[in-house]
């Protein structure tokens, strides 16, 4: 998930659970105030990661280094009691009001674990478990980006902001609006350019609730009598509420995707259920089979062909289950001299559904692996994670690195 959402999740829990004040605020820093920072930067922190990655050459980080030891349950406490002991440092320094020791270490706990959690329920892989297990588990449940969610965490602290002040709150409200309600619109043409299935009604939709959240509270006197708790509370269940919808989405979607292999009679290594932005409906389904990946697309809300089949198969109902096949090249020596490469078996271990392709460019052999859950989502762009290595004819490697163009 990408560090924004982290950072408004963290500030969210505060308020929502622990009395936490605004960032930003007039007047001095306040105990509640700290809270509410301290739960945001430990539900950032675990991205400093990405630092060591900026000052290195090696493009195997990304695979190896990042969502490793920040992202670690077992690593966490470590890092929670030396945040609190900065914190508490620099707040004695200053002179402010903090919360103790012990209070600190347990708020950035709990921020370092929103983080972990909320990565682990993409589909890029956490290494939970790291330094102990270098293993990525991940629970496909939603999008990397999923722009629904950190709208659902960030709208009810605006809210909230908008009826705070009930003399300020004509003004906020329409500023707000001005930014949000056209957002629906300007993030369906970017999704859209990149393939993904979001339709008119949805925009609509969108717009109407977006505007709706702004303009009802602050209609009436009922929306500056909810405190900042409140909202915060509201949002907070509301961001479990569609994490529980998504995991019980992807159980079916999956349930879909073992059914559709079953039907096919596959011969089954690896199957995994992916969310498709930006809809709960939507799942990308994969197959990893001894010679390649099938790949089965699925809206939960129409029946599968498969199903309709059963009743009624005929060579006619049979061609209206759409699904892709990616095979993989078969073996040669370059491929096979392919994988004895440190950096191709890095990217073989952090890949779940691998595709091995070649072909000749001239005298040159060219060895591309790609994982299919990261689709080519633009024609005149190469699928993200795509390793490539080039030979020679006597199979010295000319090149070899990051597909990017």
């Amino acid at each position: 998930m990408d560090t924004i959402t982290h950072g408004i999740a963290g500030a969210l829990i505060s308020k929502a659970l622990f009395r936490g004040q605004d960032l930003v605020t007039k007047g001095q820093i306040t105990k509640q105030r700290i809270v509410t920072w301290a739960l945001m930067l430990g539900a950032i922190f675990p991205d400093a990661d990405v630092f060591r990655d900026m000052f290195s050459k090696d493009p195997m980080l990304i695979l190896t280094w990042h969502r490793s030891i920040t992202h670690s349950l077992l690593c966490l406490p470590i890092w929670a009691l030396v945040l609190a002991a900065i914190t508490r440092a620099l707040a004695q320094e200053k002179k402010w009001e903090s919360p103790s020791f012990q209070a600190l270490a347990g708020i950035y706990a709990i921020g370092i674990l929103s983080h972990i959690l909320l990565d682990l329920v993409t589909s890029f892989g956490t290494m939970i478990w790291s330094p102990v297990r270098w293993s990525r588990p991940a629970w496909d449940v939603i999008f990397i980006i999923d722009l629904t969610f950190t709208g659902i965490l960030l709208l009810p602290q605006l809210a909230a902001w908008v009826n705070a002040n009930r003399e300020r709150a004509t003004r906020r409200m329409l500023l707000l609006c001005a930014i949000f309600v056209p957002a629906p619109f300007v993030v369906s043409i970017l999704l859209r350019s990149v393939g993904a299935p979001i339709t008119t009604p949805t925009i609509l939709v969108a717009t109407v609730l977006l505007a709706a959240l702004f303009l009802i509270p602050t209609g009436g006197t009922w929306g500056a009598s909810i405190s900042y708790a409140a909202w915060s509370r509201a949002g907070f269940l509301a961001a479990c509420v569609y994490l529980a919808l998504a995991s019980y989405a992807h159980h079916v979607a999956m349930q879909r995707v073992q059914q559709f292999a079953a039907f096919e009679h596959f011969e089954v290594s690896a199957l995994g259920a992916l969310p498709l932005p930006p809809s709960l409906w939507h799942w990308d389904g994969l197959i990893r089979t001894p010679h390649g990946v099938y790949e089965y697309r699925t809206d939960l809300a129409e029946k599968p062909g498969f199903e309709q089949t059963a009743a009624s198969a005929t060579p006619s109902t049979l061609d209206a289950i759409e699904y892709k096949y990616f095979p993989d090249a078969r073996d040669n020596r370059f491929i096979e001299e392919a994988r004895q490469l440190p950096e191709v078996q890095k990217v073989l271990w952090f890949a779940r559904f691998p595709v091995v392709r070649f072909h000749q460019e001239g005298p040159v052999a060219v060895v591309e692996i790609s994982d299919l859950r990261f689709p080519q989502v633009r024609r005149n762009r190469p699928a993200s994670f795509t390793y490539r290595v080039r030979f020679d004819t006597s199979g010295k490697v000319v090149s070899q690195g990051w597909l990017k163009d």
